[in-house]
């Protein structure tokens, strides 16, 4: 099946073939939130941990929400995307509506003021990278699909349905992608 012509930039998705079986990204849809000449920086959408946040950082009012894998490197840190912009300094834009990283503090003030809630931000362990060209070779041996997708509701979809959702909205030429069992063996 021939690939996407969709180049990858930040705020694009990268959606793994169904039979990639890498254990971080078997099934993956990972939101770039930098793609340069240097590398890229992600972090996977759709891989919900068995924690929530209240669990790993301490110190923060109650806040209910969960903790997603957000990839292989650098896995004793905390990343979250958020749709919160200025109200969270030195966040980074990935594009209009959907912001990366900041302060902590600023995201502890919006816990305490009930200004914020789980649909406006989501926490990952870990992040997705790939050193220089590294991605462009992964992408010429088809282990990814390239999507441009409104992002502005990606941190909303329910993880479980994130995958087939994504290769469904690539048209009708990956029909077969989202309805490709997960493991062919059984078949």
């Amino acid at each position: 099946m021939k690939p996407t012509k969709k180049q990858p930039l930040a705020g694009s998705i990268l959606i793994s073939e169904p039979s990639l079986k890498d254990m971080f990204f078997h099934r993956a849809v990972v939101l770039l939130a930098d793609h340069n000449e240097e590398g890229s920086f992600g972090m996977i959408l759709n891989k919900p941990l068995d924690v929530r946040f209240n669990s790993i950082v301490k110190d923060f009012p109650q806040f209910d929400a969960p903790v997603f894998m957000g990839g292989p490197v650098n896995t004793k840190n905390l990343f979250f995307l958020h749709r919160m912009g200025d109200l969270i300094t030195n966040s980074q834009a990935i594009k209009q509506g959907l912001y990366w990283g900041g302060e902590i503090d600023d995201v502890k003030e919006l816990i305490q003021k009930d200004l914020i809630t789980k649909n406006d931000i989501r926490f990952f362990v870990g992040y997705s990278g790939w050193s220089e060209d590294q991605l462009e070779e992964e992408l010429k041996e088809f282990s990814w699909l390239v999507d441009h997708p409104n992002i502005q509701n990606l941190i909303t979809i329910p993880s479980s349905d994130m995958w087939k959702e994504s290769v469904r909205n690539l048209g009708k030429e990956y029909e077969v992608w989202a309805n490709f069992p997960n493991d062919p063996s059984l078949n």
